[in-house]
């Protein structure tokens, strides 16, 4: 039986909420959605018809129950992320207008305090960034027919494809687990050659770096937060001079960015909950057993031994260590 103390609510707008309730529903600890509208401009009930003239200010969302002693708020707004583009404005996917602009609505102070974390870290990611975060002043839900729409429509339209979705939903690392620490203690704990990296999206050199030539079984976690990212099972050796993984341990772990330094267009890969530079993912690769390298500087990890990985609290992912 759920507790209700243990009941909290968070309220998302992500563009159509068919596609964010059904991603939200699918979640476990979760415990109920509801499609409506917020934070518009009338005192009044809101309808799709009034909404979708653009005019009212309310914004489609999506209202989120969960569980506190299932899942994180963190889990939560970091899975909304991975699956918005925070950089539009008034728009989602194929969606324009006012009502799919994308927010961040809360109710109570801890909440706006995990949310304020996570936005600072968010931002850090993009030149621009157009996700509003206030506190609710309005909800209402939207006409039954909305309601769990793609449950209802399983053909129906989604902004947000099914592949998105599942690999949202089968996140194995919360990212609640592990904090950013503040600019003041990452300059504290890490070395000169690990700030440049991290936090200045600098490169190591190929080849004289730690783990270059490293086989021992264990993980791989971000040097700042700790947050796990690869494993030694998905380690290769590479001709490039750093570190290579065919895949990474939860992709929800890894920020995909695009990166035209240099001349050149890659695409750079980050941490999530540290916002840690790591290197970048290349594709096609003839070295990889399914085509994919994430290239890592060394300088951005830490190494976790197998046999230390229960002390260390990472006991729950030695499946992942062959």
């Amino acid at each position: 039986m759920i507790k209700i103390t243990t009941i909290k609510t968070i309220y998302l707008a992500g563009g159509c909420f068919w596609g964010l309730e059904k991603l939200m529903e699918s979640i476990p600890g979760i415990i109920n959605t509801r499609c409506g509208y917020a934070n518009g401009s009338s005192k009044k009930d809101a309808d799709y018809k009034t909404v979708c003239t653009g005019k009212t200010g309310f914004r489609e969302t999506v209202r989120v129950d969960y569980d506190i002693e299932r899942i994180s708020l963190e889990k939560i707004i970091f899975a909304f992320f991975h699956v918005i583009d925070p950089t539009c404005q008034n728009a989602q996917g194929n969606d324009k207008g006012t009502q799919y602009q994308t927010g961040i609505y809360y109710i109570d102070e801890n909440s706006k305090m995990i949310i304020e974390r996570i936005i600072d870290i968010e931002k850090k990611r993009y030149k621009t960034f157009n996700v509003e975060i206030k506190p609710l002043e309005s909800f209402f839900d939207a006409e039954e027919y909305h309601q769990k729409y793609l449950d209802k429509n399983p053909n129906g339209y989604c902004h947000i494809s099914p592949e998105k979705i599942k690999e949202t939903v089968e996140t194995t690392v919360d990212p609640a687990k592990y904090p950013c620490p503040s600019d003041e203690d990452i300059k504290k704990k890490l070395s000169y050659e690990q700030f440049m990296i991290t936090q200045m999206g600098c490169t190591e050199l190929p080849y004289q770096n730690e783990f270059n030539e490293h086989h021992e079984h264990g993980i791989y976690v971000d040097i700042v937060t700790g947050e796990p990212l690869f494993s030694s099972s998905d380690k290769f050796d590479t001709v490039c001079g750093w570190p290579g993984f065919s895949t990474s341990i939860d992709d929800n772990t890894i920020i995909p960015l695009i990166d035209n330094s240099h001349g050149m267009k890659r695409i750079e890969v980050r941490s999530r909950t540290g916002n840690s530079h790591l290197g970048h993912v290349f594709y096609n690769d003839e070295q990889s057993p399914n085509g994919t390298r994430y290239c890592i500087n060394s300088a951005s990890l830490r190494f976790v031994p197998f046999d230390s990985m229960e002390s260390e609290g990472y006991g729950y992912l030695k499946k992942y260590v062959h």
